[in-house]
C-alpha cells in the first residue's frame, strides 16, 4: 500500500476516533485537515516515494473561505433557518394540531395520521428537523399518551414526521449539496417534492395498517365529536397560513420568478407576518429568532471553513484518487456501486451529522457515480440527471441519520420535551419501523428515477 493511501486511511480514522472527545466538528475537521497537512509536508521531505503536498497549499484555503462567504446561494440559508424558527413562534402548528385534531380525531390512528401530516406541511414551511420535532412532541405526545398510544408507536410517528423537514424543500440540506456540487437548488428542490411525498405517504399508510390490525397500540377515541362543516371549515382556515407561505416559496421558486436566495427572504418575510398576524410577535420573540438564527448559521459555516481545509488536505494527499479507484474497482456494475456507496453513507450516519457528510463525502462520491452508467440518459431541463437522482439517494439515506442511534438528534429532541415516563429504549424502538420504511422507500427511488426526475423535466423541461 502506497504512503498516501496509508495518510488517507490514517486521517479518516483519526478523524473518528477525535469524533468521541467531544471536541467541536467543526474544530476537529480543521484540527485533523492541519495535523495531516503537516504530515503530509513531512513526509514529502523525507520520501522519494511521495507524491507529496505543499504546504502553501493551505494558503488556498484562505481564498476558499473568502469565496465560501461570498457564495449568493448560501444567503439562503439564515433566511430558511428564520423562516423556520419564527413560523415555529408563530402559533401557526398549533392551530393546525387542534384543527385536524377534529377532522382526524375519530379515525383510529387518527392523532398519527394528524401528527404526519403537520409535519409534511411543517417541512414544506421550515426545513428545520429540531424545531418540528420538538414542536411536534410538545404538541401531540400528550394527546397520544391521553388517549392511551403505545409509547413506541407515538414516539416513532412523531421523530419520522418531524425529520421530514430535511428532504422536502424547502430544505437547507439541499442548498448545500446544491452548493457542494454546483446543481441548480431549483433543480434539487423540485426533485426532492416527490420522494418527501412519498415517504409521508408511507408513513401515512403504516400507521393506519398497525392501527386497525393492532388496535391496543392506538386505541379509537372515546365520545368523538361528529364532522361538520364548522371542522372542516376551521381546518381549512388553520391551513391556509401556511399553505400561501408554501406558495410562495417554492411556487415562486419553481415558476422562474425568484432565485431560491430571494424566496427564502420572501419566506422569512412571510413567517414573521404570521406570527404578527397570530399575536406571537413582540420584541423578545423577534430577538430570540434573530439569535437562534445566528447561532445555527455560525455553527454550519464553522462546519464549512473545517471541512473546506479537511477537504483540501485529502484531495491533495490523492484522498479522491484512491476512493474512486477503490469503489470503481469493485466487481458489483454501476448499481452494485450505488449500494455499496448508500450503505457507507447509512453506516456513517450513525457516527456522523449529515453537514459532515455532506461536506465531506458527498464530493467524493459524487465524481465516482457520474462516471456510471444508470442508463438514464439526457433529461428535459436537467444537466446533469444522475447527479440529480442521486443527490435524492443521499438525501433520503441521511433521513436514516436523524433515527439511527448512538447520534441519531431527532431522538434527543424528543426526549428533551417527552414525559419522564418515556425512556429513550422507547423511542429506540419506536424509530425502527420507520427506519425500514425510509430504506423502503429508498429501494423505490433507486428502481424508479422517474419519482425524482419526472417533476424537474416538467417544471423546467423545454
Amino acid at each position: 500500500m502506497a504512503i498516501n493511501e496509508i495518510l488517507v486511511i490514517s486521517m479518516f480514522l483519526t478523524f473518528i476516533v477525535f469524533l468521541f472527545t467531544g471536541i467541536p466538528i467543526a474544530y476537529v475537521l480543521a484540527g485533523v485537515g492541519i495535523l495531516f497537512g503537516g504530515i503530509g509536508y513531512l513526509s514529502d521531505m523525507h520520501l522519494d516515494t511521495f507524491t507529496g503536498l505543499d504546504l502553501n497549499v493551505l494558503g488556498l484555503v484562505v481564498s476558499r473561505i473568502f469565496s465560501l462567504m461570498e457564495n449568493w446561494v448560501l444567503v439562503a440559508l439564515p433566511m430558511f433557518i428564520f423562516m423556520g424558527l419564527m413560523l415555529d413562534k408563530s402559533g401557526v402548528a398549533q392551530r393546525m394540531m387542534m384543527a385536524m385534531q377534529e377532522l382526524f380525531g375519530r379515525v383510529r390512528g387518527g392523532l398519527g395520521i394528524t401528527v404526519t401530516l403537520i409535519g409534511i406541511l411543517l417541512a414544506a414551511s421550515t426545513g428545520i428537523v429540531g424545531a418540528s420535532v420538538v414542536l411536534l412532541g410538545l404538541l401531540s405526545i400528550p394527546a397520544m399518551m391521553k388517549q392511551n398510544y403505545s409509547k413506541t408507536f407515538a414516539t416513532g410517528i412523531v421523530c419520522s414526521a418531524g425529520c421530514l423537514g430535511i428532504l422536502i424543500p424547502p430544505s437547507i440540506m439541499l442548498v448545500i449539496m446544491a452548493d457542494q456540487l454546483a446543481l441548480s437548488v431549483g433543480d434539487l428542490f423540485t426533485a426532492a417534492v416527490f420522494p418527501g411525498l412519498m415517504l409521508g405517504i408511507l408513513y401515512l399508510a403504516y400507521i393506519l395498517g398497525l392501527s386497525f390490525l393492532n388496535p391496543k397500540v392506538a386505541p379509537a377515541p372515546e365520545n368523538p365529536r361528529p364532522l361538520t362543516a364548522k371542522v372542516l371549515f376551521d381546518v381549512f382556515k388553520a391551513i391556509l397560513p401556511t399553505l400561501a407561505l408554501i406558495i410562495a416559496v417554492l411556487g415562486s421558486i419553481f415558476a422562474g420568478i425568484a432565485t431560491p436566495t430571494e424566496a427564502s427572504g420572501v419566506g422569512a418575510l412571510g413567517a414573521t407576518i404570521l406570527a404578527a398576524m397570530n399575536k406571537k410577535l413582540n420584541f423578545k420573540v423577534f430577538h430570540n429568532v434573530l439569535m437562534a438564527s445566528y447561532k445555527t448559521t455560525a455553527y454550519i459555516f464553522a462546519i464549512f471553513i473545517g471541512a473546506t481545509i479537511f477537504s483540501l488536505v485529502l484531495r491533495e494527499l490523492g484522498g479522491d484518487e484512491f476512493i474512486s479507484s477503490m469503489l470503481t474497482g469493485l466487481p458489483f456494475g454501476p448499481y452494485g456501486v450505488l449500494i455499496v456507496i448508500l450503505l457507507i453513507v447509512f453506516l456513517l450516519g450513525f457516527l456522523l451529522d449529515w453537514i459532515e457528510i455532506t461536506l465531506i463525502v458527498l464530493p467524493l462520491l459524487a465524481p465516482v457515480v457520474s462516471m456510471l452508467d444508470f442508463g438514464i440518459g439526457s433529461v428535459n431541463g436537467l444537466d446533469e440527471p444522475v447527479l440529480v437522482w442521486f443527490v435524492m439517494l443521499i438525501a433520503l439515506t441521511l433521513q436514516t441519520s436523524f433515527l439511527t442511534p448512538p447520534v441519531g438528534f431527532a431522538l434527543f429532541y424528543l426526549k428533551g420535551v417527552c414525559p419522564p415516563e418515556i425512556k429513550l429504549t422507547d423511542i429506540y424502538k419506536g424509530v425502527i419501523p420507520f427506519i425500514i420504511l425510509q430504506l423502503l422507500g429508498l429501494g423505490a427511488l433507486i428502481m424508479f428515477p422517474e419519482v425524482a426526475l419526472w417533476l424537474p423535466s416538467m417544471v423546467y423541461g423545454k
